[in-house]
């Protein structure tokens, strides 16, 4: 539980204006992916959903794997995951929506923006826009909190604002670059302070509902919604192959936050690409986005707009880089360099 989630490309990145040619016949690429999720597959590193679609249609798409191992539950297409980090693209929306509305000015500090923040020298110091880009030294632990014996007494977000609020910055908002898990979660309480409404309903109201996104939500661990994977992991990013994979249940908050673990599908992340191409979204990125997100039996990846105009999308309920190696292939074989 106190391994951090890792995020590849957290925060959108809109695709050149003249992405590299994809010289790769449509027929080959395929074959190459499937082979590739084919043997990752056989050999137990990955469990999950792999979707390669071209100008929203699908020209691979496959489950692999086990949603619930005891009962020996298959994936399908229609099954739902934990996507991690990937969250904060919803997070993110959110804050632009509010800026767009004229609520926020992300170059102002968070002081100006929530008066009664409780860290008043924190809130002086950072603007939103640094928040939002990991650059404003917010630092705190969101998964382990004082007085909680175990992680699924988290069912909100507002729980771990309050455990995190009183840490000191980890360095000069604006000095360095560092990924803050913390500062998406002042981001979530921000989102609730100056709308009026609780983060959860936010995220459903101005953006799942718009995009159509119909399985989507930050649900609790208890009680999740039928068809939906519970996540293995064998001890986390970098753990052996050999080690013997144990459900991530006891180790994940009771309820996800604004910096990260909600569920969604594939039909609904082929949704939320196909409303921001629509402009469906209020305030929402290009669809050329790299986000992705993992932490022990979690591991997603959408990439929007790939060279040759495909999308990709992959969610796994194993370990990280489950989902990353086929990305990384993938791009690799589309002529993306990072």
């Amino acid at each position: 539980f106190g391994l951090q989630p890792v995020a590849v490309h957290a925060d959108p990145k809109p695709v050149g204006a003249a992405p590299p040619a994809v010289t790769l016949a449509r027929g080959t690429l395929v074959a190459r992916v499937r082979a590739l999720v084919d043997s990752l597959a056989k050999v137990g590193q990955f469990s999950g959903v792999v979707s390669l679609s071209k100008r929203g249609a699908a020209v691979f798409e496959r489950a692999y794997g086990e949603a619930e191992r005891t009962r020996h539950t298959p994936n399908t297409l229609e099954t739902g995951f934990n996507i991690g980090s990937i969250n904060k693209i919803f997070t993110t929306i959110a804050i632009r929506q509010l800026a767009a509305d004229g609520k926020l000015n992300l170059d102002s500090s968070l002081a100006k923006a929530w008066p009664d923040y409780p860290n008043a020298d924190v809130a002086r110091k950072v603007t939103l826009r640094q928040i939002l880009e990991h650059t404003s030294g917010i630092s705190g632990n969101i998964f382990t909190l004082p007085g909680l014996a175990t992680p699924a007494q988290i069912r909100h977000n507002r729980q771990v604002l309050t455990a995190i609020v009183n840490t000191p910055l980890a360095f000069t908002p604006g000095s360095r670059n560092q990924y803050s898990n913390a500062g998406f979660v002042v981001l979530g309480g921000l989102i609730e302070r100056v709308s009026g409404e609780e983060y959860y309903t936010y995220i459903q109201k101005h953006i799942y509902v718009p995009a159509g996104m119909t399985r989507s939500g930050h649900f609790a661990n208890d009680s999740l919604p039928a068809r939906t994977a519970i996540g293995y992991t064998r001890g986390g990013a970098g753990a052996a192959a050999n080690e013997p994979l144990h459900d991530n249940t006891g180790i994940l908050p009771g309820r996800g936050t604004s910096a990260g673990g909600g569920y969604t599908t594939l039909a609904d992340l082929k949704r939320f690409l196909a409303a921001l191409r629509s402009k469906k979204i209020a305030a929402g990125p290009p669809p050329g986005i790299g986000i992705a997100g993992g932490s022990p039996g979690v591991n997603a990846i959408i990439e929007g707009d790939l060279p040759g105009e495909y999308d990709l999308i992959i969610l796994s309920n194993f370990d990280p880089p489950s989902a990353e190696r086929i990305a990384s292939r993938v791009r690799e074989w589309l002529g993306v360099r990072d």
